[in-house]
């Protein structure tokens, strides 16, 4: 879920083609990843969006079935899973683990396009196998769905759809695509925006914000009530996120330029 700028300049390195990663003269290795081959990148994509689908929806599926996690249990259990698997493979793949997210920043130029059909592809395989993986372990019942259907209208939750997805895209090209803000910080901006999300959206649309987290269980448990609400309103919601986001921000300039300090704190404090 992350990208360089447009032209892929110097100021891109943040990581080439999309990474949750600092400024680009970071000598820690963090940062080492701009030449990465394609390989290792869609391995990276289908791990991550296998273990983002196996504890996220394991969460659900786990909750309905023996009612242990609840419902903050779940919410959290996504923030964290996304953070997590942002800090682990940011660097190598940029962490997208979405289809809709890899399509946006392929829109503005900030990820290549010939490799857009084989992230979808990767991170629909990862999906795939990680909820395959929770129905051989857990036999569920037509019941204990994982995927996500509406509670109300299709069209209630595919406006929820587009809002949400707005906000995670929104806080993703601000940490991920703009080379001013404290790319430590990303893994965190971007699971508290989904764990905010799941909360508030979760109850009536489940909040997928994804498609491949919604094809997934939907094929492995032939369930595709609605599901154009959750491939459209994912992809409508994060083009509109990222378009507003380049909209508004008003330099490329490197955050170093700005404040010579890598301390967030410590620059907004001069500013006082």
């Amino acid at each position: 879920m992350g990208s360089s700028s447009s032209n892929y300049n110097e100021a891109e390195i943040k990581v080439e083609n999309g990474s949750y990663c600092g400024s680009p003269d970071r000598d820690s290795g963090f940062c080492s990843a701009a030449m990465v081959n394609v390989t290792q990148k869609l391995i990276a994509e289908a791990i991550g969006t296998f273990f983002v689908v196996f504890a996220g929806c394991g969460s659900v599926i786990v909750n309905k079935m023996y009612g242990q996690v609840t419902f903050p249990g779940i919410c959290i259990t996504w923030g964290l899973i996304v953070m997590v698997m942002v800090y682990a493979v940011g660097h190598i793949s940029g962490a997208h683990f979405n289809p809709a997210v890899t399509i946006t920043f392929s829109v503005f130029k900030q990820f290549p396009l010939k490799q857009v059909p084989f992230y979808i592809v990767a991170q629909l395989v990862g999906s795939i196998l990680g909820s395959g993986a929770l129905y051989l372990l857990l036999n569920p019942r037509a019941e204990h769905f994982y995927g996500t259907t509406p509670v109300g209208s299709p069209i209630q939750s595919f406006v929820f759809e587009i809002i949400i997805s707005f906000s995670l895209m929104f806080v993703i090209s601000g940490v991920a695509t703009d080379t001013r803000a404290i790319g430590e910080l990303a893994g965190i901006a971007v699971g508290a925006t989904i764990l905010l999300n799941v909360f508030i959206a979760g109850p009536i649309s489940g909040a997928s914000m994804n498609p491949a987290r919604s094809l997934g269980p939907a094929i492995i448990m032939h369930n595709y009530k609605a599901i154009w609400v959750y491939i459209l309103g994912p992809i409508i919601g994060t083009l509109a996120g990222g378009f507003t986001y380049n909209l508004i921000r008003f330099t490329d300039k490197p955050l170093r330029e700005i404040a010579k300090s890598s301390s967030f704190l410590r620059s907004m404090s001069r500013n006082k």
